[in-house]
């Protein structure tokens, strides 16, 4: 049976993310994307009074064929996005495994993302491509077939599980330390960046698990 799960990814993790940088509060929404002549071109709304900055930055990268207004108001604009996304492995991954893009939001810090995927084992075969590929997102919430809402164990995903216990076997948490996240970065294979964000949401979670009641958890 297939299942929902929203991710959140930082915008430097994936292309479009990369493609579509916002600074100090723009949002962005997508809206779709269609396939058009062999390419796939997103349609994205853009939050913000001021938008000719942006434009002009999203050209400039070199993946972008064309960036064109579709629709305009006062406080948004409706944006199409003709690129080549042969770069972006994050949605390479989703191709892979067949997942649907429901909704996909950004802002400056994290893009959320909601995804239907066929099954659970569509789901993790997804989270293994992600960290063979060396990208990082936290899973927010994973939904069943009829809406029953499932957590990893402890609220940790795979690569926030495998970072925290290398961290401990290796005496990250020792006093004083015998390693740096330089050091099980390297083991890794990913960036010191990137494991001391696994390890914060990891601590995050079982922070949440151990002291914050059920009812009061985040959705």
């Amino acid at each position: 049976m297939s299942v929902i799960a929203e991710l959140e990814i930082h915008p430097r993790g994936f292309e479009l993310g990369r493609m579509l940088e916002l600074d100090g509060s723009k949002t962005i929404e997508l809206e779709t994307m269609v396939p058009v002549g062999g390419k796939t071109v997103p349609f994205f709304w853009v939050f913000d009074e001021e938008s000719e900055p942006f434009q002009r930055q999203v050209r400039r990268h070199d993946s972008v064929n064309n960036l064109a207004v579709v629709d305009e108001y006062e406080d948004r604009r409706l944006f199409a996005l003709e690129w080549d996304p042969g770069e972006d492995r994050f949605f390479d991954g989703l191709a892979a495994v067949e997942a649907q893009i429901l909704t996909a939001s950004g802002r400056a810090q994290s893009w959320v993302f909601k995804l239907r995927f066929p099954s659970h084992d569509r789901l993790s075969s997804f989270q293994s491509y992600c960290t063979d590929s060396g990208i990082d997102f936290e899973v927010r919430r994973v939904y069943g077939a009829e809406g029953e809402q499932t957590r990893p164990a402890f609220g940790l995903t795979e690569p926030q599980r495998e970072a925290l216990t290398l961290a401990l076997d290796r005496g990250y948490y020792a006093i004083p330390r015998d390693c740096t996240t330089v050091d099980l970065a390297s083991e890794l294979g990913i960036s010191d960046q990137a494991v001391t964000e696994r390890l914060r949401r990891a601590i995050r979670h079982l922070a949440e698990e151990a002291v914050v009641p059920v009812q009061d958890r985040p959705a």
